[in-house]
């Protein structure tokens, strides 16, 4: 993970602001060990919020700690519901009080289509992808409710390009992702006025170290940047850009911001354009 953007002067990484876009803004962080979780710590930090995160993988949790003390870190599995409810609390007891949760949980099927898909396997394959992309959104929603009732504050969940077009993931990613989608309109129409929900569907992303599903054999497997990932990325969206987490963190700070105070049930698109673009299936991300 890079130091944040130089365009908000900070100069290294967890640098906080005194008066930024989000100063006094107290957030939750779901997924924050590694990718966009990860730069969106930063990036909220660089405009001023307190920040606290639930993350599962123990070794990216540790670099959290060693790397930003301040941080209240809290070592758990989203999909649970004790794991939510103990980082709230965590942050609740940090910063008093909740303004903003941000998930950014999510496990990939590396392109399977059904007919690649064993009926046997469907099963358990169709569990792990709803219960890692969809119950753990739910979950942390649910657990940080209260309090951001309280402080009419905003939740923002991570969708995908895979919400609004094929060829993004294979059958049980897209499907998942469109449930995200569905999730960010039936919470803002449920939870208005009191909290904003709001939706972030980035494009292909370089660093996001993005893990294969385990339903399907693939835990061992990971979205890295291979030779010429970032060409790849590029060549398929109309504004001929590769973009990374760091990219798509300001679209979460945006919609965290009063700045969108106006905006419920809505998504921001950091995706090089693809609305503009025909969607092709991509065997190599």
């Amino acid at each position: 993970m890079s130091g944040a953007n130089s365009a908000n002067g900070a100069t290294g990484t967890g640098r906080m602001s005194g008066n930024g876009w989000l100063a006094g803004r107290r957030a939750l962080v779901v997924g924050a060990g590694s990718g966009i979780g990860r730069a969106v710590v930063d990036a909220f930090r660089v405009e001023g919020a307190r920040v606290a995160v639930l993350e599962r993988d123990p070794d990216k949790s540790a670099r959290l700690t060693a790397e930003l003390p301040d941080v209240p870190v809290t070592v758990g599995d989203a999909t649970t519901p004790g794991a939510n409810s103990a980082a709230v609390t965590a942050a609740v007891n940090a910063f008093g009080g909740l303004d903003v949760l941000v998930n950014c949980v999510g496990v990939f099927d590396f392109y399977r289509g059904v007919a690649e898909l064993d009926a046997e396997v469907i099963d358990r394959a169709f569990d792990d992808m709803f219960r890692v992309n969809v119950k753990s959104h739910l979950l942390s929603v649910k657990a940080a409710l209260p309090h951001l009732r309280a402080s009419r504050g905003c939740v923002l969940l991570t969708e995908s390009t895979s919400a609004y077009y094929p060829g993004r993931g294979g059958v049980l990613y897209v499907a998942s992702k469109f449930a995200v989608r569905g999730l960010v309109t039936a919470l803002a129409h449920e939870l208005a006025p009191e909290v904003r929900v709001n939706g972030v569907a980035p494009g292909g992303t370089l660093g996001t170290d993005l893990r294969g599903l385990p339903g399907l054999g693939l835990e061992d497997r990971r979205l890295d940047d291979t030779p010429g990932r970032a060409e790849a990325l590029a060549a398929r969206t109309p504004l001929g850009v590769a973009l990374s987490g760091d990219d798509h963190a300001w679209s979460y700070v945006f919609l965290a911001s009063e700045r969108s105070r106006g905006i419920t049930g809505g998504s921001v698109h950091p995706d090089g354009g693809m609305a503009v673009s025909t969607a092709r299936r991509e065997e190599h991300a």
